[in-house]
């Protein structure tokens, strides 16, 4: 496995970044020991660096991956706080439940522009001093906006950012894979640190699964890539990909499957995951919710706002 400084942070972190998503609530929902141990397969396997969220409520896994491996990961988290004791909480919730005395790289999550990071200044604001008293190692935020990238280069505080990009473009909210590395470009020669999500366009690309990696793992800028990841089969399967290895398309076969967001007969239609995707892909029709594969990047958010957990990735 290789490994790189997270731009100037002086965090040095495995070009494989273990996605936690996957495993948790918002997708497989797997036990805690299931997928805490495909955690711990990758951290055996040398991926040093896990991406997760309070959102995503996997921080269980993580602390019992840590337990099983005596390994300590570089840790990134995010938040939507928006205030300093909404930014307290979020912070003390990420180092209560994982057992850590600090998190390596705490973030703002899914910002759109420098409106929005405006709007979020109490909570950078805290983050910095909590950067300051060694509660976190460096402060970042992670977009799916082309604007944001843009605005975050010209902002020194933010060590870190999180961006999507693939070479389709799926997910991107404002613009295409072209634009979207220009800002990244601008944003890595800033000095920050870039690591990537939505390499696969969230399941999208999975029948062009090598290639789909490659260009994001070519792309000098990006230091890093977060890959979800819900067995061990698919952590040795990253692993051997990003060391080098040749992949059979046998292997990645048995990982193409035809994931789809599934909507169930008891769906109300109230709405609130319609008003909760960012990429517009759901509606209401004759009063339940209605899918646009072609819009959907399977990233289960919908499914945490959704009363009555209607919603599963599939």
């Amino acid at each position: 496995m290789d490994y790189v400084e997270l731009g100037n942070t002086g965090i040095t972190v495995s070009r494989l970044c273990f996605g936690s998503l996957t495993i948790g609530p918002l997708q497989a929902n797997l036990p805690i020991e299931e997928g805490a141990g495909v955690i711990a397969e990758a951290l055996k396997l040398g991926v040093n660096f896990i991406d997760t969220a309070q959102y995503y409520r996997t921080y269980s896994y993580i602390k019992r991956a840590i337990d099983i491996t005596g390994i300590r990961p570089v840790i990134a988290s995010k938040c939507y706080a928006y205030t300093r004791e909404g930014a307290i909480d979020s912070l003390e919730k990420a180092l209560f439940e994982t057992g850590l005395d600090y998190i390596d790289i705490f973030m703002l999550h899914e910002q759109e522009s420098e409106y929005t990071l405006d709007g979020h200044r109490d909570a950078i604001n805290y983050f910095l001093e909590a950067k300051r008293r060694g509660l976190i190692k460096a402060f970042g935020v992670s977009t799916h906006y082309i604007r944001a990238v843009h605005a975050l280069t010209k902002m020194p505080e933010v060590d870190v950012v999180h961006a999507i990009l693939n070479k389709s473009g799926i997910g991107i909210a404002d613009g295409s894979t072209i634009q979207m590395l220009d800002a990244i470009n601008k944003c890595s020669a800033s000095g920050k640190g870039i690591y990537a999500m939505k390499a696969l366009g969230g399941g999208h690309l999975l029948n062009e699964f090598s290639e789909s990696i490659k260009f994001v793992m070519n792309i000098p800028s990006i230091d890093s890539i977060a890959v979800g990841m819900k067995s061990k089969f698919e952590v040795k399967l990253n692993v051997d990909l990003f060391e080098g290895k040749l992949v059979s398309d046998d292997v990645i076969r048995q990982i193409v499957q035809n994931k789809r967001l599934h909507i169930e007969d008891w769906c109300s239609g109230c709405g609130e995951c319609v008003k909760r995707c960012s990429s517009n892909a759901l509606s209401v029709v004759n009063g339940k919710v209605n899918v646009d594969d072609a819009r959907c990047i399977l990233c289960g958010y919908c499914g945490g706002v959704c009363p009555e957990f209607a919603l599963k990735i599939i």
